[in-house]
């Protein structure tokens, strides 16, 4: 893969994720801080973005 492309497969929390949960399995290597560590910033991340974009309902 180019490096470009890996460059951005690091820090994307999807392939973070998956790395994960590949790493729960028997036998595989895994580095859980690194693969937790970078889909949780972005799940807050998006989670604060919602929260101000969502307007109150109206009464």
């Amino acid at each position: 893969m180019p490096g470009r492309l890996r460059a951005v497969g690091k820090v994307n929390p999807l392939s973070r994720q998956v790395d994960a949960l590949r790493g729960l399995l028997p036998g595989t290597p895994a580095h859980l801080a690194a693969d937790f560590g970078v889909p949780a910033p972005a799940a807050a991340l998006g989670i604060t973005a919602a929260s101000a974009l969502l307007g109150r309902p109206a009464r």
